[in-house]
C-alpha cells in the first residue's frame, strides 16, 4: 500500500506528531483529496485538547483544506479527478433529517466536523464526504483559499446574513484572525465599516483593510463613539471575551444585532430594557456549509479579499500550531505541502 505523511494527535492533550500512514481509500459518497494547503485554526485546539464530544484518537486535525481530488468512491458522479476543491469546518450532512429538509444543513442531526469526526487536512491526503466539498476557483491559490474555508466563511456568512444593507453602519470588534477578514468583507459589501480594537497602533492596518473609521477602545468609549455615528446596524464580535462583547452592546442602533463568532466560555450579559426597547438582539453565527464556503471563495476572488498568512512547511506542523496558539501570528497560519 502507498504511504503518506500525516500529523496526528494520539491522545487527548497529546502532542502533534508526524507519522507515516497508508493512503486512505474513499468509500461510497466520498472523495480523496491530495492536500495542497491547510490552515491552522484555533478551533483545532478543541481536537488536540479533547474539548469536543465523541472524539476518537488518534486523530488528524485540520479543517481549512485546499487540494485536488485524486480518487473517488463508488457512486460519485458530480465530481471528477483533478477537481480543485476545499473542505471547511462543516464535514457534510445527510440531507434527509428534518433540519436538512428545511434547508438548515448546519443543524443536521448527523453533521460531521472535518478534522474531528474524521481525519482532516494535516496530511498529504484526506477523505471527505462529497456533501462537504467546495468548488474552488482556479485563480485562487491553495494558500489563499485554505483560510477562507473557516475564518473566511465565518465572517463572510455572518455579515451577509446580518440584515445590514449597503450604506449601513457595521462595526467589526477585534482585528485578528477573524477580524482582519471581517473588515475587508464589510467594506467590500458596501457597509460603513468601523473597526474597533485596543491601541492606536492598529489604526493604519484597519484603514488599509477598508475601515472608514477606527475606534481605539483604550482611548475612548466605543459605545459613545458608535452612538455618535447613529448606532450600528450590526456589530461582528470576533473577540474571545464575553465581558468585552457585553460592553459593546450599547453601541447597537435600533433593531441592531450583536453577531457572535468569537468562541468564549464566559457569559455575554445584556441589559434587558435596552434589548426590548430597541428591538436589539444577540445572535450566534454558524461558520457555514460547503456552498457558503464556495460563495466566500467566489466573492473573495471578485473583490480582492485575502487573508494575511504566515506560511509553514508541512514538516513544521507542530511549530505552526504553537505559533497559532501563541496569539502572535499575523493573522492566519497555513501549512503548505510543497514546502
Amino acid at each position: 500500500m502507498a504511504k503518506m505523511r500525516a500529523v496526528q494527535v494520539s491522545r487527548r492533550g497529546g502532542p502533534l506528531e508526524q507519522v507515516e500512514r497508508e493512503v486512505p481509500q474513499p468509500r461510497a459518497g466520498e472523495a480523496r483529496i491530495a492536500v495542497r494547503a491547510c490552515g491552522v485554526c484555533h478551533s483545532d485546539a478543541a481536537v488536540v485538547e479533547g474539548a469536543l464530544p465523541g472524539l476518537e484518537y488518534p486523530r488528524v486535525p485540520g479543517h481549512e483544506v485546499a487540494g485536488v481530488i485524486d480518487a473517488l468512491g463508488p457512486g460519485v458522479t458530480a465530481w471528477k479527478l483533478g477537481d480543485y476543491v476545499g473542505v471547511g469546518w462543516n464535514g457534510g450532512y445527510d440531507g434527509t433529517c428534518d433540519a436538512c429538509r428545511r434547508g438548515r444543513f448546519f443543524g443536521c442531526v448527523a453533521t460531521k466536523i472535518t478534522g474531528a469526526s474524521f481525519d482532516g487536512g494535516y496530511a498529504e491526503h484526506m477523505i471527505a464526504p462529497v456533501s462537504a466539498l467546495v468548488r474552488l476557483p482556479s485563480e485562487l491559490s491553495p494558500i489563499d483559499a485554505a483560510p477562507l474555508m473557516c475564518a473566511g466563511v465565518t465572517t463572510f456568512n455572518a455579515l451577509r446574513n446580518s440584515g445590514a444593507r449597503p450604506g449601513d453602519l457595521v462595526a467589526i470588534h477585534g482585528i485578528g484572525g477573524l477580524g482582519h477578514l471581517g473588515v475587508q468583507f464589510a467594506a467590500r459589501m458596501g457597509f460603513r465599516t468601523v473597526a474597533i480594537a485596543r491601541g492606536s497602533d492598529k489604526e493604519p492596518l484597519a484603514k488599509q483593510l477598508g475601515a472608514t473609521r477606527y475606534i481605539d477602545s483604550q482611548a475612548v468609549d466605543p459605545v459613545e463613539e458608535l452612538t455618535k455615528l447613529g448606532g450600528a446596524t450590526a456589530i461582528l464580535a470576533t473577540v474571545t471575551s464575553g465581558k468585552a462583547m457585553s460592553a459593546i452592546l450599547g453601541g447597537l442602533g435600533p433593531a441592531g444585532r450583536l453577531i457572535v463568532i468569537g468562541a468564549t466560555p464566559d457569559p455575554i450579559e445584556g441589559n434587558a430594557y435596552a434589548l426590548i426597547s430597541g428591538a436589539r438582539s444577540i445572535q450566534g453565527a454558524y461558520s457555514g456549509t460547503s456552498i457558503d464556503s464556495q460563495d466566500t471563495a467566489a466573492f473573495s476572488l471578485l473583490t480582492g479579499v485575502r487573508s494575511m498568512n504566515e506560511i509553514f512547511p508541512f514538516s513544521e506542523a507542530p511549530q505552526a500550531y504553537a505559533r497559532m496558539m501563541s496569539g502572535k501570528a499575523r493573522f492566519r497560519v497555513v501549512l503548505t505541502m510543497n514546502g
